[in-house]
């Protein structure tokens, strides 16, 4: 049986990473993200989704069988005409007399039986079939505390691909970050929350995604990646008590020492101005 969800969200998320990347860039031969003005390095939202995603298919997966309403609506070679044309051969939606109805119930179905529909939202375009979830979950772009400085490696490749290849050896190249601090913000409305059935328990969900995703999610390529605090917001209704800013800017990050490089998350003091906790918001420190 699973609870509604009654209350607004808000919270701080601050994860690392040593010797890696964490969001390459395509358009940059795979550089991590970085902010060209600043230098600051940048995660954006998909990349966190996508880990969320693939920790709650390993959570509910039991015995090789996932548990029911916690399937992924985008997962890697996923067709999604497939997906949606089998909710809309559903008897519920063909029953509906009127297209609105129909969308309106193959949107429930859809809801109820993907997680990361009920979280994050979806643009559903495939045969004729538009529609748009908007979810009760949205994350911001992570942005480092200070500028990084990626490092560009080479690297050698010593078997071929064909026996006629004339060279043994090829060289490659990967990037990584030394190490930078990254904060993202994010929001959970519940009154979207409503809308797609979202629940607490799927809220608690995410939050444990945001807790251990980095130690299901592990590659060379990513370097030691941590989540390291997860400060979360909770107002005592429906539309909140609190602007999110007023509340982000409780949370304090400074480097203990200005002049060293910071190369561990040890570098750093993170704070929080409880005394200005506005009335009607509750502060958890799930991290």
């Amino acid at each position: 049986m699973s609870t509604e969800l009654k209350n607004r969200f808000d919270f701080v998320y601050l994860f690392d990473i040593q010797d890696g990347n964490p969001n390459g860039d395509p358009d940059a031969g795979n550089m991590p993200r970085i902010d060209p003005e600043t230098r600051q390095g940048i995660v954006t939202d998909v990349c966190l989704k996508r880990k969320v995603r693939n920790y709650v298919l390993v959570s509910k997966d039991i015995d090789n069988q996932l548990e029911n309403g916690y399937d992924i609506f985008i997962r890697e070679k996923a067709v999604l005409d497939k997906i949606v044309n089998h909710v809309w051969d559903d008897s519920e939606v063909k029953n509906a007399k009127k297209v609105d109805e129909q969308k309106k119930a193959a949107k429930k179905l859809l809801c109820s039986q993907f997680y990361d529909i009920r979280a994050f939202g979806a643009v559903i375009a495939t045969s004729g079939k538009t529609d748009q979830v908007r979810g009760p979950i949205q994350l911001t772009f992570s942005r480092s505390i200070d500028p990084i400085e990626p490092v560009p490696h080479s690297i050698t490749r010593m078997a071929v691909t064909k026996e006629d290849e004339k060279k043994e050896r090829t060289m490659g190249r990967k990037s990584t970050v030394p190490y930078g601090l990254y904060v993202c913000h994010g929001f959970v409305s519940a009154n979207l929350a409503h809308q797609t059935g979202f629940s607490e328990e799927d809220l608690q969900l995410f939050f444990e995604a945001l807790k251990n995703m980095f130690d299901v999610d592990r590659s060379a390529a990513r370097g030691l990646m941590s989540a390291r605090k997860l400060i979360v917001f909770k107002h005592d209704s429906l539309l909140g008590a609190a602007p999110a800013n007023q509340l982000f800017d409780l949370v304090h990050v400074q480097k203990r020492d200005e002049t060293k490089v910071p190369r561990s998350f040890s570098d750093y003091e993170v704070t929080i101005d409880t005394e200005k906790l506005p009335k009607g918001v509750e502060l958890i420190e799930e991290i």
